[in-house]
């Protein structure tokens, strides 16, 4: 039988990193089994849908390179892919009374007051009602008169009592619970739509789903659904169950923390392709020490084995890391129109746009890094003189003002200001005095640049801004070392 994964995800606002993992582990599970990878919007919660949001999944999966074989604007024969249109058909009430028929659920009349009043407990430090199977008590007969006398209903899952239910998960083996852990979990609402719990095992069966792929906070959830395989007589699909995405603190990744989407991600300046190969090892690794990997060959390496169980630290610092590299590897061309917005943030004059560029493309992690790096060939920022001093270069306010003064004179003649000849003019001075060149080129470099970082040397800052501008501000730093 053919392998095939689906992402199910519900269209409530942005593409949460979590929810594009779990969609690359289902791509990738699919691709490298040459298997089938379904895209199917749950919006079966009315109240929690979007505006927006299904065209930001489309969006999200494009820009990731995920594309999917079935979906709803792809029918491979097993539509439709979004849950409210199936639920126009009938597919869920249809199979919600088949197991009404079987005493696998029964019809729930209870009122918002009385499932109030039930009896709370505290379960992973929330606290929750179980339904006490109050309408079980109706026979059917009384329980069908309800129904069409039109008294609204739910329909749930009769779970039973006594023993045990286990289930197989790939990365955590066998599960075992006891059933009185088992809420009777409603399968349809009274608005006549499906719960998610419910949709997911009825369409991943009749979309032949064969494997899925899902965050562990669902663990609890499997014996419920593994349940309803049983009571329907279907072949319960392979579970793979995903590790949590943590921040730094160890805490799950929120929305507070300022990167937990997609959205955010790509806002704040990183790459589509940076972004996809560092979700991939949030929680997989792979049999080499290689870390920068294109689709296709995390397509060929994939095994989902390899994932790990323990929570993954979502770590911003390597993201943008692992994003200069991305940036290190672009062809230029395609670098120079990306960088271009961020260049013109800070410069207005006519210099050499290409060649700055150029300068930052090996300095930069993220795009929103090049204004800072760059904002000094627009206007000369204040700057403290004690900047001129150096330990390493053996520098300091004195030395420095000598060298400008006896550099400025050479600088005036020199005619072409290519990066070049001012080097070689540079270099033959400090030659001529038996300098070392760091004691040379700090002072002149801070002259010229007024920061203590910059993406280039002295000469190559020089030939950006031109003869006139550079001793200009060659003659400013003599007079603030003069003062």
């Amino acid at each position: 039988m053919k392998l095939r994964t689906r992402f199910a995800p519900s269209p409530t606002g942005k593409m949460h990193v979590g929810n594009l993992r779990s969609a690359l582990y289902e791509y990738l599970i699919a691709k490298h089994a040459g298997g089938d990878f379904i895209i199917r919007i749950e919006d079966t919660d009315q109240e929690r849908f979007v505006e927006g949001a299904t065209e930001i999944i489309y969006a999200t999966l494009e820009k990731a390179g995920l594309k999917y074989d079935e979906g709803p604007e792809r029918d491979g024969g097993f539509g439709p892919y979004v849950q409210s249109e199936r639920k126009v058909l009938g597919i869920y009430h249809q199979y919600a009374e088949q197991l009404v028929e079987k005493g696998e659920a029964y019809y729930c009349f209870c009122d918002k007051e009385r499932l109030a009043s039930l009896k709370t407990e505290v379960v992973a430090g929330m606290e929750v009602s179980a339904y006490d199977k109050n309408c079980l008590n109706f026979s059917p007969e009384e329980a069908k008169n309800k129904v069409a006398g039109g008294q609204p209903y739910v329909i749930r899952q009769n779970n039973p009592q006594t023993g045990t239910t286990t289930f197989h998960d790939e990365l955590y083996g066998d599960i075992t619970v006891e059933n009185t852990e088992l809420d009777d979990m409603i399968l349809l609402k009274s608005d006549g739509f499906p719960t998610y719990n419910f949709a997911n095992v009825v369409d991943d069966h009749l979309m032949e789903i064969t494997h899925v792929v899902r965050g562990n906070e669902y663990l609890s959830s499997s014996p419920k659904y593994n349940r309803l395989y049983e009571a329907f007589g279907w072949p319960v699909p392979v579970y793979v169950h995903l590790p949590l995405i943590t921040d730094s603190d160890h805490k799950k990744l929120s929305k507070r923390s300022g990167h937990s989407s997609f959205e955010d991600l790509l806002n704040q300046g990183f790459i589509p392709e940076a972004i996809v190969n560092f979700i991939a090892l949030l929680g997989w690794s792979p049999e080499s020490n290689q870390e920068i990997f294109t689709l296709t060959e995390l397509v060929n390496q994939f095994d989902y084995k390899r994932i790990s169980k323990a929570p993954s630290v979502f770590d911003i610092g390597k993201l943008r890391w692992m994003n200069g590299e991305y940036i290190k590897m672009m062809e230029f061309e395609k670098f120079y129109q990306m960088a271009l917005p961020y260049i013109r943030q800070v410069i207005n004059k006519p210099l050499n746009l290409m060649k700055i560029a150029e300068m930052v493309k090996t300095r930069i992690e993220l795009w929103s890094d090049i204004p800072a790096l760059i904002d000094f060939f627009e206007e000369l920022p204040e700057y403290d003189t004690a900047m001129y001093t150096h330990k390493k270069m053996k520098t300091d306010s004195e030395s420095a003002l000598l060298i400008l003064q006896e550099i400025l004179p050479i600088l005036e003649v020199v005619e072409d200001y290519s990066n070049k000849t001012l080097y070689e003019a540079v270099v033959d001075f400090v030659a001529h005095k038996e300098y070392k060149n760091g004691y040379v080129m700090w002072p002149l470099r801070t002259a010229v640049s007024g920061k203590q970082m910059t993406p280039a040397g002295a000469t190559e800052i020089m030939e950006i801004l031109g003869k006139d501008e550079s001793l200009r501000r060659i003659r400013t730093g003599i007079e603030l070392l003069s003062k």
